[in-house]
């Protein structure tokens, strides 16, 4: 939304409308390009930090706010989150050319499952064959 004069991210629980505190993102304004995983877990955007641009995903359950490094000739324009959290795509551009960059986030971020998804396997009650 815009307020002020500057871009920010807003998150609202629907229905309702309720606003959910972005504790990281919220003192980097103005905010580009926001994406959220399934369950809101995480939410990227792009934010301003002085004069340079930075790519950043909020893990709204551990409270960390994880900075996505980029060389200095990187200028990042746009941000897409896989819905599980595990993959982001960077639109940069480098030395006048436009660029994608893809990341792989399994090591840092642990998935977003969508709401009502069975998990199989693990835990003492699992059967031979992966079945509860």
């Amino acid at each position: 939304m815009e307020r002020d004069g500057r871009s920010r991210l807003l998150l609202q629980r629907q229905p309702g409308g309720e606003v959910v505190p972005l504790r990281h993102i919220r003192g980097h304004e103005p905010h580009s390009s926001p994406a959220l995983s399934w369950n809101g877990r995480y939410v990227g955007a792009l934010v301003q930090q002085g004069n340079q641009r930075l790519a950043v995903i909020e893990d709204r359950a551990s409270g960390r706010l994880h900075r996505i490094a980029l060389p200095a000739d990187h200028s990042p324009e746009r941000l897409a989150l896989a819905p599980d959290g595990q993959r982001l795509a960077l639109g940069v551009v480098q030395g006048g050319q436009r660029r994608v960059k893809l990341f792989d986030l399994s090591g840092l971020l642990e998935p977003d499952r969508p709401a009502g998804q069975i998990v199989r396997g693990g835990g003492p009650q699992a059967q031979p064959g992966g079945r509860p």
